[in-house]
């Protein structure tokens, strides 16, 4: 990123729109209120400028930001953009070289978050896919090491994947604009995604497939995120998950634990035990398509030898809607093909390379 480029650690985000780096101020250097690993430096790039408050994507009205824009004392677009798990990142709107192609990203001066920064690779028209012009991209997540252990490394393309022959593909929910942006609980730029059911083991739950349908407020919108860590479901949804767990391995559980504010469903004990018990946990979407997690990934070690259940009620995160997270998406290859309105999803060994 910048002239000369600057190597920028960022996560990769299909959940939100403005990509953004944490920024040293041109004049004065304010500090981050976590360390980061990376830092970029205006100062240093010939390329870099900061949009102006009568530049055309610095209008309030214009729904990108979930805080509308405004102008600071030097007349600059500041920005200021909260995630769902109530995370902020602000700072100004800047115009930047970010390897083979000018973009529009967040020159982050202040920020709750610990990483690098955020690519932003949903549908919106400011994400790094839509500025760039890219149709097709994929990634691989690879599984999550033990506690202690070094992360592997996983995948991601831009454009083609040799990978990706052996993908199955679910559209994309489309929705009319005007009225989706009349729904307040509604995200019109995710990838939304039809899911028709949940299995545990053999078990089809009792869970109308209106809940992971959008109502006429936009609540039950399923999406697939890569931002996000854990999968949340909207309340009637995860009620009946939690309550069919806890019909297996209601004996082991950890009373009054909550982990994050956001999984609370918690055990001690063996988890090769517990996932025995429970088994395998399917994910069923449209024309077929399944993503199946294994009764090894059902469950995330949060320390101090409590495992949680890797679903959550999505209302803790002050939304209403069910989101497929990373944790769910372990060695699987997921492409988004934007130019024809659909998500592939295929089994993978994301550690090994293509």
């Amino acid at each position: 990123m910048g002239t000369p480029p600057q190597t920028q650690q960022m996560v990769l985000d299909t959940g939100s729109q403005l990509s953004w780096v944490p920024c040293k101020n041109k004049s004065t250097v304010r500090k981050l209120r976590k360390p980061t690993p990376s830092v970029f430096d205006p100062s240093r790039s010939s390329t870099f400028s900061v949009l102006p408050c009568n530049h055309p994507i610095c209008k309030p009205r214009i729904p990108d930001f979930t805080i509308p824009t405004s102008c600071d004392k030097n007349r600059f677009c500041h920005y200021s953009y909260f995630y769902a798990d109530g995370t902020l990142a602000e700072g100004n709107l800047v115009r930047e070289k970010v390897t083979f192609t000018p973009l529009i990203v967040g020159c982050a001066q202040d920020s709750d978050a610990s990483m690098g920064g955020i690519l932003g690779m949903n549908l919106g028209r400011l994400s790094f896919a839509s500025q760039a012009k890219i149709s097709k991209f994929s990634y691989c997540v690879p599984v999550r090491p033990n506690r202690g252990v070094a992360p592997q490394v996983g995948s991601f393309y831009l454009g083609e994947n040799q990978n990706s022959r052996g993908l199955r593909y679910v559209d994309l929910l489309t929705f009319d604009r005007s009225q989706s942006q009349r729904m307040p609980n509604f995200d019109q730029f995710a990838f939304t995604v039809g899911m028709e059911g949940i299995r545990i083991g053999a078990k089809r739950l009792n869970i109308p497939r209106s809940a992971f349908r959008p109502d006429s407020g936009g609540a039950g919108q399923t999406m697939i995120d890569s931002g996000t860590e854990f999968t949340f479901l909207v309340e009637g949804a995860y009620n009946k998950v939690k309550e069919e767990i806890m019909r297996l391995v209601g004996s082991r559980v950890k009373k009054g634990f909550v982990y994050g504010q956001a999984l609370d469903l918690c055990f001690d004990g063996d988890v090769t035990v517990i996932g025995r018990l429970v088994g395998d946990v399917v994910l069923e979407l449209e024309k077929g398509v399944e993503i199946v997690l294994e009764r090894d990934k059902l469950l995330a070690d949060v320390g101090g030898g409590v495992h949680c259940l890797s679903f959550g009620r999505s209302d803790l995160l002050g939304v209403e809607s069910n989101i497929i997270g990373n944790f769910h998406q372990q060695n699987l290859w997921v492409e988004f093909d934007l130019a024809n309105h659909r998500v592939g999803i295929g089994r993978a060994d994301c550690s090994r390379k293509a």
